[in-house]
């Protein structure tokens, strides 16, 4: 720890010197040997200009270079125009070489700016000509100020926006955000002491990109009345020949040249570059060069059909190169997603199969590799360790751990074609003694069985999904919704159908879908909380239901200590009824933590199992029931930020009776009786306990928390017979099952409450957590334990037995908040204190903060 705080502390001194020295030396700036600066007026900086040539000329080339790169890397092709009489004007674009960074890079600022240059030098009217990202620049000056451009030449030039990279701007604009992201944290986050600024790839350069807008070029080209000329080496990977061929059908009067040679011809054969388009130059000078006016009716009318998509070519070179190595990395985020989406780029025409899929398969080689070798390094701590802890939770890693125990080598194939098994079980084989090679050997038989077979699956489905889609081409929004949807629809639903677990977890998402009692509180709070709202407006005040509970704090509302309520109970008709318990409070020595627990369990003459639970928590998060001093020790240790309660463990069946009294009464009655009932499935003698919960007709419907629960044995084999209990605890969002007890109300059980709760001063609603041997001991009122008693947000928790339709839920619940604000209202006009908003969301924001601890625990 001592060693990443140095390394942190030197690395943040080291940056800070770094941009102390730029901010020292400044931006270097050097002008190219021959180069003038030309300011601009109303302060827009100054223009780096290299001219060559006789300035007598009367019209200028204006030489226009890409991106990254400036005025000085184009002196020899410049010499070469300039040797056959032309003049040639090249100027760094603001921002590149020695010209000041603008406010803007975008294309029609960096147009703006060297019509201001031109209008400096006064020269009316140019010849363009232009390399790469500078056509897309010199095309949108010649569009917006045609009265000064005589003529356009283009060389291996940017333009139409759907054959730049992806074909759509907002995807190419994300990437090109991405690399402007990235350099800028490299610029700002790394010390460099201005190392970063000799490189050609810079924040200009990305700049440029990111702020590259393409789709106005369509109209812009078509739009071209004067003489155009388009040079394109054959073997241009940066800008395919596509793009020359479909700027020369959208300017009909265009020569295009397609010759052999690649981008970079115009450095290294500038002087046979110059030879192409100098006769071309010629014949404007002598108004020979064709315009628009002048082009074939064939061509005219070829100029003014639709794009058509089918000649978009496959990507090659970067573009190539990008997309696979996007692809390789996507299948961190989601294997299958990321092999569905090279399916679709297959589908599309942009990405051959073989690369698409070996690129899939090897990011997913890689990614899972690295799983591996965490497992091995890290071991099983790497569950509570960030980003591993936002995915893999201990129990499923246990639960990989287990599969790959029982299945071996086998596991890494069936998990492959299992989604939601496949990351604890790499992990957990990195916890073995396989050798990596053996491991990665194998697992690359697995990838490429499985890759190329989804990445096919979703080219085939793909072309007719994308031939769907034509219909809503004019809608990029709608398009990409209905995409990102399907390929969700396909990962969630479609992949889990091909196997029996697949669609039995999708039977118990669906069952938890339809059936309220599993739906979350967010989903089934809301007709609740209003009608809440409305008993506040007619009693005139929310904070009044914090008077229901006088002698709990705020009535029990959130946050409340269980041991605090329990002490309500410390009276001779109570306490036998009461489970023992002690609170050990948080922090201070393990070992005495250990021994307090101890010590009370001997005084109280107390054998194992005891109950360990936090003192403040709800719906049963952190409960444990431990079975040895080892246990209790690693309880207590995993929750030392906690104060806890080491209870009494009370045998027999639970159930939850919800009792209220009116303050005005001597008498309470029994609002609702839950019976709580721990389900279990019985062994066949092959089937796993995955299987059998999965097979199961009730518990498949909470199979992910049966899973989460007994994550380490869910490949144990029970034995024919053996009952496995999937619950050990009375919670409903723990896997028990509640059943409505109403039948279970007699007038001395009611008698027994009546003689617990009246003397307890302040408790008048809420509902007990009883133990009992028996149900006739509970009907009788007799012999049961009281594990807990809660407050004001406590439940009638008989609603969530399965014969209980909605409505009736909220039936019951609405009349028990009735009762609440009857009995908050008469406490406070007796003088009972109430408790303010403010303090209220206080409590609840503690009370999060502490159910974090917990989890983290």
């Amino acid at each position: 720890m001592r060693r990443r705080h140095a390394l942190a502390v030197l690395y943040v001194v080291a940056l800070a010197a770094s941009i102390a020295f730029e901010s020292w030396h400044g931006t270097p700036r050097t002008l190219a040997p021959g180069a003038i600066e030309v300011r601009l007026p109303t302060g827009r900086g100054v223009v780096e200009l290299l001219a060559h040539g006789d300035p007598a000329q009367p019209v200028a080339v204006l030489l226009l270079h890409g991106c990254p790169g400036s005025a000085s890397d184009y002196v020899d092709f410049a010499s070469a125009l300039a040797e056959h009489g032309r003049r040639v004007l090249t100027p760094s674009m603001p921002g590149f070489g020695a010209s000041t960074p603008p406010a803007s890079f975008a294309i029609p600022a960096q147009a703006d700016a060297l019509i201001t240059l031109l209008d400096v030098l006064a020269i009316e009217r140019v010849d363009l000509v232009a390399h790469s990202l500078g056509g897309s620049v010199a095309i949108d000056l010649a569009a917006r100020h045609p009265s000064r451009v005589r003529s356009l030449t283009a060389i291996g030039a940017t333009g139409v926006v759907e054959l730049e990279l992806f074909g759509r701007h907002g995807l190419n604009t994300a990437v090109h955000q991405l690399q402007l992201a990235a350099l800028t944290g490299v610029r700002w986050g790394m010390p460099h002491f201005g190392a970063f600024f000799d490189q050609p790839f810079d924040l200009a350069y990305a700049r440029s990109f990111a702020e590259l807008d393409q789709r106005p070029a369509r109209a812009q080209w078509s739009a071209l009345t004067i003489p155009v000329a388009i040079v394109h080496g054959v073997d241009d990977f940066l800008v395919p020949p596509a793009v020359a061929r479909e700027h020369a059908r959208l300017a009909p009067q265009a020569v295009l040249d397609v010759h052999e040679g690649d981008h970079f011809d115009v450095f290294r054969a500038p002087g046979s570059l110059a030879a192409r388009i100098l006769p071309f130059l010629d014949a404007v000078d002598r108004s020979e060069a064709p315009t628009r006016d002048r082009a074939s009716a064939e061509r005219v009318a070829a100029s003014t059909a639709p794009f058509d998509p089918a000649t978009i070519p496959p990507l090659s070179g970067p573009a190539l190169a990008l997309v696979l190595v996007l692809l390789a990395a996507a299948t961190f985020a989601s294997e299958d997603l990321a092999c569905i989406g090279a399916g679709l780029l297959v589908a599309d025409g942009r990405l051959a199969f073989v690369p698409a899929a070996l690129a899939c398969a090897f990011g997913i080689w890689f990614g899972d590799g690295l799983l591996f070798l965490a497992g091995r390094t890290v071991g099983r701590s790497i569950a509570k360790r960030r980003p591993f802890s936002w995915f893999l939770s201990a129990a499923a890693l246990e639960r990989g751990a287990a599969f790959f125990d029982r299945h071996g080598v086998r596991s890494i194939f069936v998990s492959r074609f299992t989604p939601g098994l496949r990351l604890p079980t790499y992990v957990a084989a990195g916890l073995t003694r396989m050798p990596f090679s053996r491991f990665a050997a194998w697992f690359a038989c697995a990838a490429l069985l499985w890759t190329p077979a989804l990445v096919g699956c979703a080219a085939i489905f793909g072309e007719r999904a994308l031939s769907a889609l034509e219909g809503v081409r004019a809608h990029p929004v709608l398009a990409i919704g209905l995409v990102i949807g399907g390929l969700i629809v396909i990962e969630r639903i479609v992949l889990r159908l091909l196997t029996w677990r697949g669609r039995r977890l999708l039977w118990s998402s669906w069952r938890r879908f339809t059936r309220w009692e599993y739906w979350p509180a967010w989903a089934f709070y809301p007709p609740v909380l209003l009608y809440v709202a409305w008993l506040a407006l007619r009693h005139r005040s929310l904070r009044v239901l914090t008077a229901a509970n006088p002698g709990i704090d705020a009535s029990g509302i959130v946050g409340e200590s269980k041991s605090a309520i329990l002490r309500l109970l410390d009276h001779d008709e109570a306490r036998e009824h009461v489970a023992r318990f002690v609170v050990v409070e948080r922090g201070g020595d393990p070992a005495a933590r250990t021994a307090r627990a101890l010590e009370f369990m001997e005084r109280e003459s107390l054998t194992f199992p005891v109950v360990v639970k936090p003192d403040i928590g709800q719906r049963g998060s952190g409960v444990r029931i431990v079975q040895d001093a080892d246990e209790l020790a690693r309880a207590l240790e995993s929750a030392r930020s906690l104060d806890l309660l080491v209870q009494e463990h009370a045998p027999g069946p639970e159930f939850g009776v919800f009792y209220v009294r009116h303050p005005s009464e001597t008498r309470g009655r029994i609002f609702s009786i839950t019976e709580k009932r721990l389900p279990h499935v019985l062994g066949d003698g092959c089937s796993t306990l995955e299987t059998l919960i999965l097979r199961d007709a009730r518990a498949v419907c909470v199979a992910p928390t049966y899973f989460a629960l007994h994550g380490d044995r869910l490949e144990h084999v029970p034995a024919a017979g053996e009952a496995v209990r999937l619950a050990h605890i009375g919670n409903h969002c723990r896997g028990a099952l509640f059943l409505d007890g109403a039948a279970l109300r007699t007038e001395l059980l009611e008698l027994a409450l009546d003689r617990v709760c009246v003397p307890a001063r302040g408790f008048f609603f809420g509902r007990f957590d009883l133990k009992v041997a028996s149900v006739e001991d509970l009907k009788a009122g007799r012999a049961f334990k009281i594990v807990e008693l809660n407050g004001l947000t406590s439940e009638a928790t008989h609603i969530y037995d399965p014969k209980h339709g909605l409505l009736t839920a909220y039936r019951v619940l609405f009349a028990q908040w009735r009762h609440a604000f009857a009995i908050a209202e008469h406490n406070a006009r007796c003088g009972a204190p109430t408790t303010s908003v403010g303090t209220i969301l206080r409590r609840w924001w503690d009370d999060r903060r502490r159910n974090r601890t917990r989890e983290r625990a």
